[in-house]
């Protein structure tokens, strides 16, 4: 039975058990400060429906990292040889006696078993309940809180477990998450493009001939990034998709302006992607909607990567996940909502999926911290299944480089001053992409402070940062700690030296050339770039597939040895943020553009492509 239809049959039975089984007095699994963004109001309705997403332990994930890196190694044996998605799911399966032991629990709550909804490895379940219900289930209280923005949702700042099943239950939410997964997009339509201060004409002839700095197209990014001459050759067999929340929904006829201006014989694409609606998800094939339209962000993200992507990477067919549940929701109505922060419900239902895309990007986060580690940390483990089944999942690094302006403190009470990671940029099984500016030479991106009451945020800056949640990885072993033993004491105590770092690599951000709601205007953010370097690494697996080798899947491990030979190193720029000029880009791998840029040839030959490069 398919995971969508279980949630939506989901059901509470009438509690007519006799005494529950009394194993172990409940403990506090988790507690979590409320983010400054947030405000407390009143209790939460208590009939109030959530969807309530309980992650068991899983198996032997320490044996699917393995198998991962192995499959990601370019140098192993077993280099390419991705595993299918039963392997996956038997891997990360829980243990019976995990499995037993949740039930008995649910079921000594008056929790219907029949009902239960499942992830396709069985290591989320998945139940619609009262709130009253969960509080009592979790020994909690929950209380409605309002985000700045105006948004609204039901959370409780910490939970309980019997003592028996915390080894066996990694976490649970909606409890404690105060993530949003905000898109990665600095700036609008309205804005009025400047020339940055550093700027300096290219003197490559061909680059000065199609690009302009104050509106970036895709002739430029084929020609900068030499993939002009490329012509896809695999189209049948490749494929790239784009992840959209928050009722984000690309728009067809916009997609066809802009085709047809910038990249006319890729212009059918506009109407041949295919959409995909996620637990409710939106889409559409017609222009905005009146009402559509008087919402300034929507659907501005969305239409940005499907034009990035089909701007550059025709003619691989593309796809557009709309994954629904999004706050805010109506505290006072008791009909079943999914208010989570929408990653899980996205990657669980890719993950039951037997064939997925190649390269998926995605272009929303938010700070680490709103998230409880054990979540983002299981959520990251769902990521690495997808990387285990060979594909490359690109994220954005975010858009407020070390943390934005006057924001940098801790969310754990103490309001110490540190920089401010993102997620999911932050977890080691994704590639995270910066944004870089101007061309000849390309720097990190930044734009100073604009006047927000203008509708301008305060600071744009390519995202940049080192995990508190995740350590560094191996693959960064070799790179990682020679930048930061440069770097010596400045910063000292700002950020965790040991964590996961990011970006690994970046692209264009500045200024995007775009079309919404039938207007063309320019659009900045990584989220730009993330799309952008997603369709170029489309393009790559077309040259792989072609000489009948494996497409790249999850990237870190060959970038880190072998791809960053196909990037072209920035070596200027800062990441800015937290009121300070924050880390430099320097020769070789940095905290902000990575290993620097695609260079398409380059990227074949390091790739293993065969053919004449």
């Amino acid at each position: 039975m398919q995971l969508l239809a279980l949630l939506a049959t989901a059901i509470v039975a009438p509690v007519v058990l006799a005494t529950p089984i009394a194993r172990s007095p409940y403990v506090v699994k988790e507690t979590h400060f409320v983010p400054k963004e947030w405000k407390k109001l009143d209790r939460a309705h208590g009939g109030k429906t959530i969807q309530l997403q309980i992650g068991l332990k899983q198996g032997r994930f320490e044996e699917l990292d393995r198998h991962l890196h192995e499959v990601s190694d370019p140098d192993h044996a077993r280099y390419g040889k991705h595993l299918s998605a039963d392997e996956v799911d038997e891997l990360v399966a829980p243990s019976s006696e995990t499995h037993n032991l949740v039930h008995d629990w649910l079921r000594e709550n008056g929790i219907d078993m029949e009902h239960l909804g499942y992830s396709s490895a069985k290591d989320w379940v998945i139940v619609h309940l009262p709130i009253e219900m969960v509080e009592s289930l979790l020994d909690t209280e929950y209380h409605n809180y309002k985000h700045k923005d105006g948004s609204v949702v039901a959370r409780a700042t910490k939970w309980s477990l019997p003592r028996h099943l915390h080894d066996h239950i990694d976490a649970i939410q909606p409890t404690t998450s105060f993530f949003r997964g905000a898109p990665r997009d600095a700036t609008w339509v309205s804005e009025t493009a400047e020339v940055p201060a550093s700027y300096q004409t290219p003197k490559n002839g061909s680059i000065a001939s199609v690009c302009n700095v104050t509106s970036v197209t895709p002739e430029c990014f084929q020609t900068l990034y030499s993939t002009k001459w490329y012509k896809t050759q695999a189209s049948d067999k490749n494929s790239v998709a784009f992840a959209n929340y928050l009722g984000e929904i690309p728009i067809r006829p916009d997609t066809k302006l802009f085709l047809q201006k910038y990249r006319p014989e890729a212009v059918s694409q506009a109407y041949d992607f295919k959409q995909i609606s996620i637990a409710g998800g939106p889409i559409q094939d017609g222009p905005l909607t009146y009402n559509q339209s008087t919402v300034q962000a929507i659907s501005r993200e969305a239409n940005l990567d499907v034009q990035a992507i089909a701007g550059i990477s025709w003619k691989t067919p593309i796809t557009s996940f709309s994954t629904g549940g999004q706050p805010p929701f109506k505290p006072d109505i008791s009909t079943p909502e999914n208010t989570n922060e929408p990653y899980l419900v996205w990657v669980n239902w890719l993950l039951q999926q037997k064939s997925i895309p190649k390269v998926i990007s995605t272009s929303y986060g938010d700070s680490e911290q709103t998230v409880p580690r054990s979540y983002a940390e299981r959520v990251c483990k769902q990521f690495a299944q997808v990387g285990a089944r060979g594909t490359t999942l690109f994220f954005s690094s975010g858009d407020s480089g070390l943390g934005g302006t006057d924001k940098c403190y801790t969310n754990d009470g103490k309001n110490t001053y540190q920089f401010n990671p993102d997620f999911p940029a932050s977890c080691p099984y994704v590639t995270t992409v910066g944004a870089t500016m101007n061309f000849e030479p390309e720097e990190s991106a930044y734009r100073p402070s604009r006047n927000t009451s203008a509708g301008f945020r305060d600071l744009y800056a390519s995202g940049s940062g080192f995990s508190n949640y995740f350590d560094r990885p191996s693959y960064q072993d070799k790179v990682v700690p020679k930048y930061v033993k440069a770097l010596g004491d400045k910063y000292q105590g700002l950020y965790n030296k040991e964590g996961r770092a990011y970006p690994d690599l970046a692209a264009q951000g500045l200024y995007f050339a775009y079309f919404w709601n039938g207007t063309e205007g320019t659009i900045s953010g990584t989220s730009a770039s993330a799309p952008l370097t997603a369709g170029i690494f489309t393009l790559v697996n077309d040259a792989l597939i072609a000489s009948g080798q494996p497409t790249l899947g999850f990237l870190n491990p060959w970038l880190y040895k072998k791809g960053y030979k196909g990037l072209t190193d920035i070596t200027k720029g800062f990441s800015h943020g937290c009121n300070v000029e924050g880390f430099p880009v320097t020769e070789g791998w940095d905290p902000v553009t990575g290993f620097g840029t695609p260079n398409f040839p380059k990227l074949l030959r390091a790739a293993g492509a065969k053919g004449h490069w």
